[in-house]
């Protein structure tokens, strides 16, 4: 009789042991990156509860500054955005690499992150979602743009476009043969390669039917035919072959322009153990597949692409040969000042006749 009330004893010991250790994991993060159904089997798994928010780079780090890198337990700013935000406000604080299951991610991705999030000899970040930006292309329509300054030929005069950001200086600058990535060391080197690019992309605004700012504002003009050649993300081609096959992206000769969503720590987070847990939690095969499908891009997981859909996996395929994957220029974190350098060109540019 003893029997089967100590084992009820044990078990109600045991729950109320997992329940005072469950928490509620507030996190901060993009759109598709936490689906409903990996929540719940996370909840179901751990007992821990999440609550998320949706942002972007720029809304992460103004949150989390405002509030000295509180209100908030796990954030997934892009690799490029940590060192300075931490050198600046101090906003996060350093991952303890004995509670990652590090197996679960692809080495390669795991050692760059880590590279480039690493300040004053601590590694604030991890590897989670990538992509690309790079060129979309109607190739029944413009079939001979394979790399950046082929948006300029007088072939596509008039239908093309691309955003007045960032990442079309740097694009335009190693279509040209530069390195702007190497200059990012050298404030004065890396404005002679701004003056160049703003030179090349002031001479080409007569092809530019317009400078798109959403993601669904470029699809629908690549979807009329208004537009048959830009620059944009990966994802956002494949979703339009999903419709019009002879709609794809293209990773460009000069190299299509990497990018990783990570994992850090807010400064004054409150819930590590729920934060790791997720973190390993997410980075199962099976988990990110479920993620990629959701998001559209491929993680850092390692076997992460097996339940990936098929169609999606086809598409990334026809994008990305390995010599393409290996040209993939990944951004490196930003050094403080160049982004001011780089708002000033794009300024100009958009000013100029």
């Amino acid at each position: 009789m003893k029997h089967p009330l100590l084992a009820s004893l044990v078990a109600t010991t045991a729950l109320t042991a997992q329940m005072a250790s469950a928490d509620t994991l507030r996190l901060l993060t993009w759109g598709g990156y936490a689906p409903e159904e990996v929540i719940a089997k996370f909840e179901e798994e751990t007992g821990h509860t999440v609550e998320v928010t949706t942002s972007n780079n720029e809304e992460m780090i103004a949150k989390l500054r405002a509030t000295n890198g509180g209100g908030f337990d796990l954030a997934q700013p892009s690799q490029d955005r940590i060192t300075s935000a931490q050198e600046e406000f101090g906003i996060y604080k350093p991952i303890d690499m004995s509670r990652v299951e590090s197996d679960l991610f692809i080495p390669s991705m795991l050692s760059a992150t880590a590279e480039n999030t690493t300040y004053e000899g601590e590694v604030y970040g991890l590897p989670h979602i990538w992509g690309t930006s790079g060129l979309v292309v109607n190739t029944a329509e413009a079939g001979e743009v394979t790399d950046y300054t082929d948006l300029c030929d007088d072939a596509v005069a008039g239908k093309v476009s691309y955003r007045l950001k960032r990442p079309t200086l740097i694009g335009f600058a190693y279509s040209m043969g530069l390195d702007p990535f190497a200059a990012y060391g050298d404030t004065e080197a890396y404005q002679g390669i701004l003056d160049k690019v703003e030179e090349a992309l002031t001479a080409c605004k007569p092809n530019v039917k317009t400078y798109w700012d959403g993601g669904d504002e470029i699809k629908n003009l690549l979807r009329s035919g208004e537009v048959v050649a830009a620059m944009a993300w990966d994802t956002g081609g494949w979703q339009l072959n999903a419709d019009n096959p002879d709609i794809t992206f293209v990773a460009p000769e000069a190299g299509a322009l990497g990018w990783i969503d990570t994992f850090v720590l807010p400064a004054r987070g409150r819930a590590d153990d729920a934060a790791y847990d997720w973190i390993n939690f997410v980075m199962r095969p099976e988990i990110a597949a479920m993620i990629t499908n959701s998001a559209g891009n491929f993680t850092a997981a390692v076997g992460g692409d097996a339940g990936v859909d098929a169609d999606l996996k086809a598409r990334y395929q026809g994008s990305f040969d390995q010599a393409a994957i290996d040209n993939i220029k990944w951004y490196p974190p930003v050094p403080a000042g160049l982004e001011a350098l780089e708002g000033e060109t794009l300024d100009r540019i958009n000013a100029a006749n």
